[in-house]
């Protein structure tokens, strides 16, 4: 009997170079797996059954590669994606690891950094599309502080600003039609990082020169670490129109960034994100930005990237379930019953309706004693996650 869990290009799952390909280096320990290169990480994404594969510019072109070595590496590359039939759907700059951006990069104090980071960015930029990506994510892990007295942040946001308003124009004269898509998270390897949330996020978006060319790549671990509700950002960022990636992995809350397997710690929370997505028909790019535990070896790494794909089709599986479960579905009939009543007061402000709606008599002590079943549902959906149901 056929596995229904296998993933298909249609699923659009893929991996960076830098998840699977992590050698398991920590700030406590050196690395525990030999590493990869970029092309041989490709035949082992087709070999897990990959649609596509992520890269930031140096996971691909180390930084400091003569234009010999660059070629070469491009060359294999590029013949690796065509024998796998992997596609690159997105790209990233690395504007963290390098010294130079120790102070940040768009944020830095230092204007020969921000002039470099936009340079570094233009030539990923340039690579990126010449391997057909077309959204580009920023995620800014040293634009922050470890003390607000070393960087006024008003000062901040507006560097942040003119640099991104620099790379849409960017885009835009070289004909590039690319999205871009901001990463939020609170901390680590910064003390603070500047637009800490995919709330905020969406809010500076409206700033821009371009804001229709700009959206957010939420990440669970990011948003979970801090212990807010991952879905919830997941869901203002579809309703502005500006979920243009994801990033799919887990965590527990309150710890470092773990960039656990999909599904490994919040079950319920992946079950209930997967179900949005599918919902909502979000037809982007299933990213899982996640690592194996350092104690893997390479074949317990590829059961971790099965395990991440494998996961998300059975918790859409289970979300179907969902839709479908009579028992399930009468509850929310029964929770989202309305009786038309309230119909004349609904719909946008006007003075007629202002003025009935304040002369309405309700019965406050009615409102109060109606009781939801939420704990009857919210065991069936555990139920469900069992397999009882």
């Amino acid at each position: 009997m056929s596995d229904r869990f296998l993933p298909r290009p249609a699923d659009k799952f893929t991996f960076g170079l830098w998840t699977v390909g992590n050698v398991g280096r920590d700030p406590f320990g050196a690395a525990v797996r030999p590493s990869m290169t970029p092309a041989e990480i490709v035949y082992f994404l087709g070999e897990v059954g990959a649609y596509g594969v992520n890269f930031h510019d140096n996971d691909l072109i180390p930084i400091d590669a003569t234009a010999a070595k660059k070629a070469q590496i491009l060359n294999d590359f590029k013949k690796a994606l065509a024998d796998t039939g992997l596609v690159v759907p997105m790209a990233t700059t690395n504007l963290f690891y390098d010294p130079a951006f120790r102070d940040g990069a768009f944020t830095a104090n230092d204007p020969k950094v921000r002039a470099y980071a936009l340079q570094k960015t233009m030539n990923a930029m340039d690579l990126g599309v010449e391997l057909g990506a077309s959204t580009y994510v920023f995620w800014g892990g040293r634009e922050g502080v470890e003390t607000d007295a070393s960087k006024n942040p008003l000062d901040a946001g507006k560097r942040f600003r003119e640099a991104l308003n620099f790379l849409c124009d960017y885009a835009i004269d070289q004909g590039y039609q690319l999205k871009f898509a901001l990463e939020a998270k609170p901390n680590e390897p910064r003390g603070d990082i500047y637009l800490a949330t995919t709330g905020a996020m969406l809010g500076f978006i409206e700033t821009l020169d371009h804001p229709e060319m700009v959206g957010v790549n939420p990440e669970v671990a990011h948003e979970t670490m801090a212990g807010l509700n991952f879905l919830h950002h997941v869901a203002q960022a579809w309703d502005r129109g500006k979920l243009f990636h994801i990033d799919l992995n887990d965590q527990s809350i309150g710890r470092y960034d773990q960039d656990f397997r999909f599904g490994a710690v919040n079950l319920k929370s992946a079950f209930f994100l997967v179900k949005f997505l599918e919902d909502v028909g979000y037809d982007g790019s299933r990213h899982f930005d996640a690592h194996a535990y350092r104690t893997s070896d390479y074949e317990d790494v590829k059961a971790f990237a099965r395990g991440c794909m494998r996961t998300y089709l059975i918790l859409k599986e289970k979300a179907a379930q969902f839709n479908a479960d009579s028992e399930i579905q009468s509850l929310l009939a029964e929770i989202l019953a309305d009786d038309g009543s309230m119909d004349e007061f609904k719909g946008h402000y006007s003075p007629a309706r202002a003025t009935a709606l304040k002369a309405y008599a309700f019965d406050r002590a009615a409102l109060g004693q109606r009781g939801q079943p939420y704990e009857r549902l919210d065991q069936l959906v555990v139920e469900l996650l069992l397999g009882v149901r």
